[in-house]
């Protein structure tokens, strides 16, 4: 498979997964949606959703749809992203690329489809949530372990139980999203994916948005390097685990 295919295809599946995800969040958090006020399960049911689209519209390149996936694969040792795409430098920011430039263009296809509503919320924080996380408390060291922990368990369930995304199964890596939502997402809203917040947050500061305010750039950074380092970790520790097995054994 050509490198082309594997970045158009983790655009595609990216910016699926944005458009419903940040989508979900737009449609409870702005003025006068017909979900507005549908509460944090809606949220987290949407963007699993958000992810099974986005999946199968990626499943030619291994549907990463997320950096910190295609670097746990890549730490894990895997010798290919998906068959027939090697894993070398040249395919690693190819996914890289892809996935942040969908995750960017589904955030602004959402801002699109939401564009009255985004002109009617007189908050401006309720406008930012949509494109990007924000911690429910402040607090640097403890958001970004909150981050590495809900990565860790996305990246390390993904590796044991099915390798890809899409040797898992769609659904299963939906659930489990709807999983981490539920029981880690509360803290800082479970970004889990850095092309996920730091491409729509890019949108909504190049994006005309009436009274939009802050893209708050002081916090971005933890959304980027608590995912990156969880899938680390979690690629790690998947490689180990089979060996602990297996000497147990």
């Amino acid at each position: 498979m050509s490198l082309g295919i594997v970045f158009l295809s983790e655009v595609f599946g990216t910016a699926m997964l944005t458009l419903l995800g940040c989508g979900v969040v737009a449609n409870v958090a702005l003025k006068g949606t017909k979900g507005n006020n549908g509460g944090f399960l809606m949220v987290t049911w949407g963007w699993g959703i958000a992810v099974f689209s986005g999946v199968y519209v990626a499943a030619r390149s291994g549907a990463h749809l997320n950096p910190a996936v295609t670097l746990g694969l890549l730490v894990n040792g895997k010798a290919e992203y998906a068959p027939g795409v090697k894993v070398d430098l040249a395919s690693t920011f190819t996914y890289f690329g892809g996935e942040l430039l969908g995750a960017f263009l589904g955030a602004v296809v959402m801002w699109l489809a939401h564009k009255q509503h985004f002109d009617a919320e007189p908050l401006p924080a309720s406008k930012l949530a949509v494109f990007s996380t924000g911690p429910a408390i402040r607090s640097a060291p403890w958001n970004l372990i909150t981050e590495i922990i809900g990565t860790f368990v996305l990246v390390f369930v993904i590796l044991t139980f099915g390798g890809t995304p899409s040797g898992l199964g769609p659904l299963a890596v939906a659930l489990l999203v709807v999983g981490i939502g539920v029981s880690l997402g509360g803290p800082t809203g479970y970004a889990i994916n850095p092309a996920r917040d730091l491409g729509p947050r890019i949108a909504h500061a190049l994006l005309p948005i009436k009274g939009k305010g802050s893209s708050d750039w002081s916090y971005s950074w933890i959304p980027v390097v608590g995912p990156l380092l969880g899938g680390t970790i979690a690629g790690a520790v998947a490689a180990v685990v089979p060996i602990i097995a297996k000497a147990a054994s």
